[in-house]
């Protein structure tokens, strides 16, 4: 039997943050009881213990430890990335002026210009490697994998992902980050010590804020970025969200050799660790005072100063309570005929007359904050804790 791929594995750990349970093992088991489809469409199911087998290997060792094992650097390159190697042949194609150069052509130019290490990849190495995932082939004039590289303006697509980054008071720091495409700008990028949903949600609620919205955003198939409510902020505020195909070499190619620099270049210095928020401020220092304020040797230009190009094509969010709301978590819940429904150990009052319906909740996620009410896809209004004791004295008045 053929082993499930990367690909069918994180679609699997993904359905674990949306399944029922209140547990991680009852979910677990729940998610055994599903049926998914791998990339040619054929149905799979898989035990629990598998499934806990695997969510136990990535929550502990990251995407690497999903993959099938065989000798690790069969088929590939120990030191360079297919994706670092089809961005270079992009940047490279132009100067030879829509002439078809051959591989050794290209690589030469690559290495005299700086876009790869003569030390990091061989020539016969490069050459075997655009052979294998088809980087010069034509389709219909343009290479599929070159298309996802061809974005014209700033926010037409994001690419997002985790580095594992360094240990603070024993604890391994993430650092979620989401690049723009077309500018190479770091929209936003924060270290967290859990990767999990809630990490997640307050990372792209910044960069949302920060840099405006995505046409389009592209990840992969890990579980923070599978789940049900990152799916609802991009439907709210109108962002497609893509997800890399299986053994894709121009996925995120571009956030890849971003992960590449910070290691290279900001890890490296004499970092403040004694706190998570003092390496996120220093991080920020220099992803605003150095990546986004350095020359790009492919654009030509600083990536902050080609993301202000598209400047009047940006859709900005607009700090707001309502604002606010798209980044929100849902429930749903039913109206009793008392027209009070209960929710995290609290009953509330509906905005309006509701008895017997059923509604949907819209709440942060950690904060003690306001319950707004929507019914039909309809904004209500915020509901109100009940006051059993002025209700009381209400009727005493009326009546």
């Amino acid at each position: 039997m053929k082993r499930p791929s990367i690909y069918l594995k994180m679609k699997v750990l993904g359905a674990i943050d949306i399944a029922e349970g209140k547990t991680s093992d009852a979910r677990i088991k729940n998610v055994a009881e599903m049926t998914f489809t791998d990339e040619e469409g054929k149905p799979h199911q898989f035990t629990w213990r598998t499934i806990q087998t695997w969510h136990y290997r990535y929550k502990n060792h990251g995407i690497t430890a999903m993959q099938n094992q065989s000798r690790s650097d069969k088929g590939r390159t120990r030191k360079v990335t297919p994706e670092e190697v089809l961005e270079a042949i992009n940047a490279a194609l132009p100067h030879f002026h829509g002439k078809t150069p051959g591989k050794t052509a290209i690589y030469r130019f690559c290495i005299e210009k700086g876009l790869l290490n003569a030390n990091q990849i061989a020539r016969n190495t490069f050459s075997r490697m655009v052979g294998k995932y088809e980087f010069l082939k034509e389709d219909s004039g343009e290479s599929r994998q070159r298309r996802a590289f061809s974005m014209q303006y700033a926010n037409q697509l994001w690419q997002a992902d985790t580095m594992f980054g360094p240990h603070i008071a024993g604890r391994q720091a993430k650092l979620i980050a989401f690049i723009d495409d077309a500018s190479r700008v770091l929209c936003h990028g924060e270290f967290f010590f859990e990767e999990n949903v809630d990490s997640m949600v307050k990372a792209i609620r910044c960069a949302f804020y920060k840099r405006g919205l995505p046409e389009q955003l592209y990840v992969d198939n890990g579980s923070i970025y599978c789940c049900q409510e990152i799916t609802l902020i991009a439907a709210r505020v109108g962002c497609i969200l893509r997800h890399t195909a299986v053994r894709d070499a121009a996925a995120k190619g571009k956030i890849e050799r971003f992960f590449r620099r910070v290691r290279d270049q900001f890890l490296i210095r004499n970092l403040d660790l004694s706190s998570i928020e003092s390496l996120n401020k220093q991080f920020s220092a220099w992803v605003e005072g150095d990546y986004n304020s350095t020359v790009h040797s492919t654009l030509g230009m600083k990536p902050i100063d080609r993301f202000g190009v598209d400047l009047s094509r940006i859709r900005f969010l607009t700090p707001s309570e309502d604002t606010d709301e798209l980044f929100y978590a849902e429930a749903e819940r039913q109206v009793k005929k008392d027209n009070t429904f209960s929710f995290r150990g609290t009953r509330y009052e509906t905005p309006i007359d509701l008895r017997g319906r059923k509604i949907d909740l819209r709440y942060e996620r950690h904060r003690d904050g306001a319950v707004i009410v929507y019914q039909g896809g309809r904004w209500i209004g915020k509901a109100r804790p009940l006051d059993a004791v002025a209700n009381g004295l209400l009727r005493r008045t009326e009546s």
